[in-house]
């Protein structure tokens, strides 16, 4: 008895090592609050197979879409803050509580921001079947003349996508109706499939149908032609000024993670982020990677949150 007391002393210590290993063995989750094979999903599996190997961890994707990506956000806000569950999201993150009237949570206040990923700009795309030849002047025209005949497809209520759609149809001087999908995925795809004939979308998941004549391609809604892209005109020099729309992705955790932690891994990712393969595979998605500290992350977040209010409220966005 006094022997077998003995061993288990001893082993107490062991098993009180053994604990914290087997907690840095669990899977780290990175929820996506989006369909898979959006732009969302795909710049966050990019970065969690790297971070995974970075970090020596197991980093899993787990997709957790609807209600304008807060289901997956509002997961990640009540997650405790050890590390093991992280958020990847898209601009859309602060814009929820413009769109809707009860999101669980404050998107600055609830959680840690810990990097920006990438940037990307927004393409108008229409199907060729049913959208008019031409650039965007025609467009317009033909939206004039059939005010009914052309819907927008939109990836989500409060998306990058969204405030651009409004801001076009203010600018455009149309009314064009704006129906709202989960995720910029099956938004695409109903476009090209002919249900709906525009959309504001993400360059990177809009290239591979542009380039196979699926979609046509309008115009570039940022100040600037992209490389990736550069024979699409940007909406600024067809006539349509002050709309300019670039998407961001970013990385976060649940509020009060340690700085040491969220240190590590905002390292990890500026690291992964000069990485030329990896930034070869953002290019591939129409982006390009970010490299700013947690500070510079945290003060662009006010700065947008604010910008964002300005434009909901010049586009007439309330909430449901």
């Amino acid at each position: 008895m006094v022997i077998a007391r003995r061993l288990l002393l001893g082993a107490l210590p062991l098993a009180a090592a053994i604990r914290p290993a087997l907690a840095q063995r669990r899977p780290v989750r990175l929820i996506v609050p989006a369909a898979p094979g959006g732009a969302i999903d795909v710049i966050g599996r990019i970065y969690a197979a790297r971070l995974g190997e970075v970090l020596e961890q197991t980093w899993v994707v787990e997709n957790r879409s609807g209600a304008n990506n807060t289901l997956g956000a509002a997961e990640v806000a009540r997650a405790a803050p050890d590390g093991q569950t992280f958020l990847v999201n898209a601009d859309i993150h602060l814009m929820a509580k413009h769109v809707m009237r009860n999101v669980p949570y404050d998107p600055l206040a609830d959680f840690t921001p810990i990097a920006r990923l990438a940037t990307a700009p927004m393409v108008l795309v229409g199907n060729p079947r049913t959208a008019p030849e031409g650039g965007v002047t025609a467009l317009v025209a033909a939206m004039k003349a059939r005010p009914d005949g052309f819907t927008f497809a939109n990836s989500a209520l409060g998306s990058m996508g969204h405030l651009a759609t409004e801001s076009f149809n203010r600018s455009a001087g149309v009314r064009a109706t704006i129906v709202s999908y989960r995720g910029t995925a099956p938004a695409l795809t109903d476009v090209i499939s002919g249900n709906t004939q525009l959309m504001v979308a993400p360059l990177g998941s809009a290239l591979p149908q542009i380039a196979d004549g699926r979609l046509r391609a309008y115009a570039i809604m940022g100040p600037r032609r992209s490389a990736r892209a550069p024979d699409i005109p940007t909406i600024a020099e067809q006539g349509l000024a002050d709309l300019d729309f670039t998407l961001w992705y970013a990385l976060w955790a649940p509020k009060g993670l340690p700085d040491a932690e969220a240190d590590r891994v905002h390292a990890a990712v500026r690291s992964i982020a000069r990485e030329p393969a990896i930034r070869a595979r953002v290019a591939d998605q129409g982006a390009e990677p970010v490299e700013e500290d947690r500070a510079a992350f945290a003060r662009f977040l006010v700065t947008e949150a604010d910008r964002n209010a300005a434009l909901a409220r010049a586009a007439g966005i309330e909430p449901e």
